[in-house]
């Protein structure tokens, strides 16, 4: 399944460790009605974006924020 939405995400924004979750209320998804919860690491990616392998959508870091790397 393709997706074509794009969710611009404020470091403010990331869980714990740099994580989003998808579904994520920010895209407009309801976690009833979406996939099961995937958790994806942005301080880890190193183009600042993540791609949900479920649905497509594409969460990426606003311009200017940076995520904290812990290892």
């Amino acid at each position: 399944m393709t997706n074509e939405t794009v969710v611009e995400l404020a470091a403010a924004d990331l869980l714990r460790g740099g994580d989003v979750c998808c579904p994520n209320p920010k895209a407009g998804m309801k976690q009833w009605n979406g996939h099961p919860r995937v958790y994806l690491n942005m301080a880890h990616a190193e183009s600042g974006q993540v791609r949900c392998p479920y649905c497509g959508t594409l969460y990426r870091l606003k311009a200017g924020e940076a995520v904290e790397r812990r290892h």
